[in-house]
């Protein structure tokens, strides 16, 4: 095995650096147009972010250009944590957070798309710093190592390692045979989607700022708001809620799904055996909350975070049902209604998606569709052979036979993630949550979903925690946006083992 190019790594860290900081000044139009004194803070911080990757990348670009394996997921991990740092600057310059801890928790909150804050007046921080967080929504929806792929052949720097890391999920699927163009047909997807919803949000009725600021983070799967109430704030235009239902729902899906819609080959999307189980998931269980909720709904529960909604009418259950639970499955988070505060089995299919997620190949985090259906593909698989031990069958996904080596690689996913969620809840007792509380972070962290139950309903948020907690939590959105090997792999001593 080949020793670490630590020379391309701090290059490429300095790449990442900058165009971190490129989006950093994106947000000074809105202190200027504002008159805001944050405007300082935010330029000082994508100045000095601009400065260090700079310095890195002008210090290392004459390194060697191969980028193997290991390197690509050193970049990764180290990529992120560099995001992380730099991306909280915006936060402390201005003042708007001033305890690090918080604006770890806040900035790592934003780039892996969990959309968990420790901000409890939203509504007064500054526009220039609202820009910001939702900026690290859509960046790290993609994810800004994409972005960067996408021009590495003008340095004669190769890619595909890194794309790997990146997006380490089961689906192997590409929209074209070069790695770069591929990212750039992503990028290019998923810009055009924030931009019509975009115009789709200005129609409905908000303002333009708040209709950018959502696009963003819907399309991200992030759930950043520009309102303490979240979408709450209008649930009483309709429009405005189902555009934004449309949208969690496409993001949720493989991108590249869209890609062939796009082209026209719709076909493609029924044929899929993932967005096929994703579709009827969506729809199942958004009937049986809004029967719930209609019809078995305690009358004294019967509250949403903004005002009294009378759950009774058909249209608004129906309404705040899709929303949730496209919301949660998605991992977006956005919020329309508690529902911690419907009754205990709607309550509970709910939280049953938190450890479902959205599509491989998509900006949601969770374990992801894909993986579920293959698992348990797998499990009747196994007893069929029970009755038939002799029997040559395999699992089949898209009509294609399913490799053991998918298979196994599967269920060792599953089985980390679950031993994590365990130790996780155990950790976040210790450091002061009350059981429920910390049964339902350790899920909602590690699924990058956002809202939780107990103390960190989605009424509430995670500002009460002890700055231990906030940084396990942080930890633990971190590797759960990364699919967790990415990470983990890098913590193994054999990962530093030259040969």
């Amino acid at each position: 095995m080949k020793g670490l190019n630590f020379k391309i790594i701090a290059s490429f860290l300095g790449l990442t650096s900058m165009m971190n900081g490129f989006f950093m000044l994106l947000s000074e139009p809105f202190s200027w147009y504002y008159h805001e004194t944050a405007s300082t803070g935010i330029l000082s911080a994508g100045l000095l972010t601009i400065s260090v990757g700079f310095l890195l990348w002008f210090f290392n670009r004459n390194a060697p250009k191969d980028i193997h394996k290991r390197d690509g997921y050193l970049i990764v991990t180290l990529g992120w944590l560099m995001l992380t740092l730099t991306g909280s600057l915006p936060y402390l310059m201005t003042g708007t957070i001033t305890s690090f801890p918080d604006a770890i928790f806040e900035t790592i909150s934003g780039y892996s798309t969990t959309g968990a804050s420790i901000l409890t007046d939203i509504e007064s921080v500054p526009k220039g710093v609202l820009f910001w967080r939702s900026a690290t929504h859509w960046i790290g929806g993609m994810g800004i190592i994409v972005l960067t792929v996408a021009i590495l052949p003008l340095l004669g720097i190769g890619g595909m390692q890194l794309f790997v890391a990146e997006a380490p999920g089961p689906s192997t699927d590409k929209l074209h045979p070069r790695i770069t163009q591929t990212a750039k047909r992503l990028w290019l997807i998923y810009f055009s989607f924030t931009f019509i919803e975009f115009l789709l949000l200005k129609i409905a009725g908000m303002t333009w700022f708040d209709a950018i600021n959502h696009a963003m983070a819907t399309l991200s799967t992030g759930g950043f708001s520009t309102k303490n109430a979240s979408v709450a704030y209008w649930n009483d235009n309709p429009f405005v809620q189902y555009i934004i239902i449309g949208f969690m729902f496409v993001a949720g899906a493989n991108f590249v799904l869209s890609y062939f819609a796009l082209k026209g080959k719709v076909s493609k999307i029924f044929n899929d055996d993932e967005f096929k189980y994703y579709f009827l998931l969506t729809v199942f269980v958004t009937i049986s909350i809004t029967v719930l909720i209609v019809w078995f709904q305690d009358p004294a529960l019967q509250t949403t975070i903004h005002h009294p909604m009378p759950y009774g009418a058909l249209e608004s259950g129906f309404r705040h049902a899709a929303f949730q639970v496209v919301s949660v499955l998605t991992t977006t988070g956005f919020v329309s209604a508690d529902f911690t505060m419907w009754n205990y089995l709607a309550t509970a299919l709910m939280f049953s998606l938190f450890f479902i997620g959205g599509s491989a190949g998509s900006t949601s985090g969770g374990v992801k569709v894909v993986r579920h259906v293959i698992m348990i593909k797998n499990s009747m698989l196994e007893l069929k052979k029970q009755l038939h031990p002799k029997a040559i069958i395999s699992v089949r996904y898209n009509g294609s036979r399913v490799s053991r080596v998918i298979i196994f690689n599967i269920l060792s996913f599953f089985v980390i993630y679950m031993l994590i969620f365990i130790l996780s809840t155990v950790v976040l007792t210790f450091l002061g949550l009350d059981f429920l509380s910390a049964f339902s972070a350790s899920a909602s962290c590690l699924g990058n979903v956002g809202p939780a139950l107990g103390s960190l309903s989605p009424v509430n948020n995670f500002a009460h925690l002890t700055d231990g907690a906030k940084l396990f939590c942080s930890f633990l959105m971190l590797i759960g946006r990364l699919e967790l090997f990415t990470v983990l792999i890098v913590l193994t001593p054999y990962f530093w083992k030259s040969n």
